[in-house]
């Protein structure tokens, strides 16, 4: 068995419907093994309902706090445990399930340390992966210059041994609310290209999920 396991995690699923075409395009014709769902945005009941149409896709929920809020959210006075709470029982409510893993809109978790205490807390008392706590996070996958098919895998060949995760972003068509855009349909192509896909196929590098990481 490979001593180097990659996840590939799509965030924001629920974010645009654009982004949830692109997520899905991703896992079922790419490297795509899980992603993570934006509770609070317009899209993702959307998202939610198509689910079942994929169910080897790990789900966990990409938690949003204060500047990433919609607008229409701005100013709510939650404390962060409170909002992280919030957020997941909506989880709950829209997947039936609990998330595989947590993560958070924009590295918050990592800028924010009330936040990021928080969502520590909460993955610790449901024993799921928080991003870049225990799994390498590789997230270099990322902007116009650094998502092409030959970038990725370069970042796939020199894995280091045990668990990583490759954030990306794919989306189908045109995202205006994201100032990154354009830059998510060129990530679709290249998690589908046929290259990275075979790459995997014949490397020591096993793609799996966060529904596969044992419970922390």
């Amino acid at each position: 068995m490979a001593d180097r396991y990659l996840i590939v995690n799509a965030d924001d699923l629920g974010y645009a419907q654009a982004v949830n075409e692109g997520i899905f395009a991703s896992h079922e014709g790419g490297i795509v093994t899980s992603t993570s769902l934006m509770v609070l945005r317009d899209a993702a009941p959307t998202a939610a309902e198509a689910l079942p149409e994929h169910p080897d896709l790990a789900v966990g929920l990409h938690l949003e706090w204060r500047s990433s809020f919609p607008g229409h959210m701005r100013g709510k006075g939650r404390t962060p445990d409170a909002e992280c709470r919030k957020q997941l029982e909506r989880f709950r409510e829209l997947v039936g399930r609990e998330p595989t893993h947590l993560d958070s809109h924009k590295h918050v978790h990592e800028t924010d340390l009330e936040f990021g205490a928080a969502a520590s807390a909460l993955a610790a008392e449901f024993g799921v992966p928080l991003r870049n706590r225990g799994i390498r996070y590789e997230g270099r996958f990322y902007g116009r210059d650094a998502v092409s098919p030959a970038h990725l895998m370069t970042l796939i060949e020199v894995l280091p041994p045990g668990w990583t995760e490759i954030g990306c972003h794919p989306a189908a068509g045109p995202v205006s609310v994201s100032s990154y855009d354009s830059e998510r349909q060129i990530e679709l192509a290249t998690l589908r290209d046929p290259g990275v896909k075979s790459l995997l196929n014949v490397s020591d590098v096993r793609l799996c999920s966060f529904a596969q990481v044992d419970r922390r």
